[in-house]
């Protein structure tokens, strides 16, 4: 049997149903959306949720704080830090020996050169530093016991797809629109990941379930720079936008701007210095280690025209959504 935790969000629901031909259970602090009857309602901030079926033998572990604007910032250590160590107890008092964690691409920091798994970790932020903390509990935990034990951790870049209501959705619904202005010259590249590849990936490594410490990015490849993934949904949507480009300094000091608004309001507002940087920011990835082992179903560019498809040409009345960066 393979527990999901955090499969009721955005990556979880379609991980389930990538997982079909398995025996599956899902627990999330949320109801499932589309698998209701496998789930049940639990937070991996409280132990006593963390009791798992007798048979469970893969532990998936996607539950996570990982918005911008989680306040207060402690959240993400309680989580993502805290929380992993809750299901690593939990493991060892059922004696499941195997997990897949989804780690993120942030510990690398900002602006680094393709970095790939060896590269030092930096990170800018909470999340990112969290989501580190939480890969150094599970190294501890490996090495408690390495010999009977495997343990997989993914790194992925910027996840999107169908039904999902985050930055690269923002972005697409930007440029759908015709009021899209480039911030900075876009050139810097953006590695990104589409969701059904991302889950057949990880259903890759329930299936190798290989002992020992093993830790991949994930990106689909080739990737674009802002320019041409803009040339690439413009061409898709059958649309331009005017060619001038705001300079980065005037791009931050309207992020600032909006800073202090959602302050002094105390709303968040869609746009922050935070998002500027990160959408100016050269965040590309090596993750040829991943694809040396793994043949992604979907190209990058299928992926965008399925998204794209999905939620702006053929339009479907569909409640459920899925909200995240």
């Amino acid at each position: 049997m393979i527990k999901v935790i955090g499969g009721s969000g955005f990556v979880g629901s379609f991980l389930i149903e990538e997982l079909k031909e398995f025996e599956v259970t899902n627990l999330d602090k949320k109801p499932s959306p589309f698998f209701n009857e496998i789930s049940k309602i639990g937070n991996i901030l409280n132990k006593n949720d963390l009791n798992f079926e007798r048979n469970t033998s893969t532990v998936v572990l996607l539950a996570a704080e990982h918005r911008d604007d989680v306040s207060p910032s402690s959240l993400y250590y309680d989580v993502n830090e805290q929380g992993t160590k809750n299901v690593l107890d939990a493991m060892d008092k059922s004696n499941i020996k195997n997990l897949i964690f989804t780690s993120s691409v942030a510990i690398y920091g900002l602006n680094k050169s393709n970095p790939n798994e060896s590269n030092p970790e930096d990170p800018f932020n909470h999340y990112g530093k969290s989501k580190w903390k939480a890969e150094q509990v599970i190294k501890k935990w490996y090495l408690s016991n390495p010999e009977e034990k495997s343990i997989t951790i993914i790194r992925p870049t910027v996840i999107f797809g169908e039904r999902n209501r985050g930055n690269v959705y923002n972005l697409l619904k930007q440029i759908s629109s015709g009021k899209f202005l480039m911030i900075g010259k876009g050139d810097n590249a953006k590695s990104m990941a589409y969701v059904r590849n991302i889950t057949a990936f990880i259903k890759k490594c329930i299936d190798k379930k290989e002992l020992g410490f093993h830790i991949y990015n994930y990106a689909d490849k080739p990737d674009f720079s802002m320019n041409e993934l803009s040339a690439i949904i413009q061409q898709k949507m059958n649309i331009k936008f005017p060619k001038y480009k705001i300079p980065y300094w005037i791009g931050m000091l309207g992020g600032y701007g909006f800073d202090f608004l959602s302050l002094i309001s105390g709303k968040k507002t869609s746009i922050s210095s935070v998002r500027v940087k990160k959408f100016c920011a050269t965040t590309q990835f090596d993750s040829s280690k991943a694809h040396k082992v793994f043949n992604a179903p979907f190209s990058l560019k299928e992926g965008l025209d399925k998204t794209l498809e999905h939620e702006f040409l053929n339009t479907a009345n569909d409640s459920v959504l899925f909200y995240s960066e």
